[in-house]
């Protein structure tokens, strides 16, 4: 996880929630993955960039029902979705703008920003039509792709066991690929600490709230291809020993095949849950990519890392607000871009 955007405001915890969305948490205590206590529900209130919440309340009443419907029955029948849909926010929301431009695929006048180096091991594009398929059975061309990236990565959060988070609707679909600009605006997992904050905080995110995001790495794996600079030819001496005996194990070769199955889970603890057990590895020396361990050293987010570890409430509330702050990066509104019939192609005209 991540726009030449200016700092975006601050966002405030409102007392209550409106009846709409007290609505769709009362659904959300039924979640099959969830057993014990419901998700916890942060609101915040700003700008938004010309977004609003319940946006499509008159022209699709029931599109952000579709999306949470959708999300369920993929989760339940391919998991790792989940984490896909958390991914694409990233991915596409850090580029320039939450536009969906991520989705575009190549064709004779665009280039495909999923087939940047930045973009390895991304999947699961084709399940977003899915669910941009059952919208527009309801409403067509009504609901943009990427308030599906939006809608869908805040109801894969709750299928990890994380939070919910209100997130205000209207962003339209950008009408070209930002595939030129991906290596300088996603920060490389071998960056050092100190350009991935400064590139987040371009964004609006502070030190703080990247901490937080960073925590999304607590699910999902990395494939081998970007361990091995960690383990060849000697092995990072910031990894405990036995969590580097373990790494070693999934990546026997310093030259890992692209195309295998070769990885590592982010967190072998809770692997599919969003925690604060990512903070606990960190202080345990087993973070897993070097962007991750460097957080434990480097003086302005060590502290972070250690109240994250510490609670897991800090972890959830930090991290609602930094994904509501990525989700709404520098989106298209109003007449700009377009809502698109498919999600990866501009359409015709």
């Amino acid at each position: 996880m991540e726009l030449g955007a200016t700092p975006m405001t601050a966002f405030l915890i409102l007392v209550c929630l409106s009846a709409v969305l007290r609505g769709h948490l009362s659904a959300l205590v039924s979640s099959p993955l969830i057993d014990s206590e419901p998700a916890q529900v942060v609101v915040f209130e700003g700008e938004g960039g010309g977004l609003k919440l319940n946006y499509y309340s008159k022209s699709c009443p029931l599109a952000e029902e579709i999306v949470k419907r959708e999300v369920v029955k993929l989760y339940n029948e391919h998991g790792n979705t989940a984490v896909s849909w958390v991914r694409n926010l990233f991915h596409d929301c850090i580029v320039e703008s939450c536009d969906a431009s991520l989705l575009l695929e190549t064709t004779d006048a665009v280039i495909s920003e999923q087939s940047a180096d930045r973009s390895f091991g991304m999947r699961n594009f084709k399940y977003v039509a899915t669910i941009k398929e059952a919208l527009e059975k309801e409403c067509p061309v009504t609901v943009s792709c990427a308030d599906i990236v939006a809608l869908s990565a805040r109801e894969g959060v709750v299928m990890l066991g994380g939070p919910f988070i209100p997130m205000r609707t209207g962003r339209r679909d950008s009408k070209e690929s930002h595939a030129d600009v991906i290596d300088k605006d996603i920060p490389n997992h071998n960056d050092s600490i100190s350009l991935v904050l400064s590139r987040f905080r371009s964004i609006g995110i502070d030190a703080e709230r990247t901490v937080a995001l960073l925590g999304a790495h607590s699910v999902g794996r990395v494939h081998c291809v970007n361990l091995v600079g960690r383990l060849y030819p000697t092995v990072d001496p910031t990894i405990d020993p036995e969590y580097a005996k373990y790494l070693l194990g999934r990546c026997p070769s310093p030259n890992p095949d692209p195309e295998a199955v070769l990885y590592s889970r982010n967190d072998r603890e809770t692997p599919m849950i969003i925690d604060n057990m990512y903070y606990k590895n960190l202080l345990h020396h087993k973070g897993l990519l070097k962007v991750d361990q460097q957080l434990v050293s480097y003086p302005s987010t060590a502290q972070f890392v250690k109240l994250m570890a510490a609670d897991n409430s800090y972890f959830y509330d930090q991290f609602s607000k930094a994904l509501l702050l990525l989700s709404e990066n520098n989106p298209l509104t109003g007449n700009k871009g377009e809502v698109r019939k498919d999600c990866r192609y501009v359409n015709a005209g």
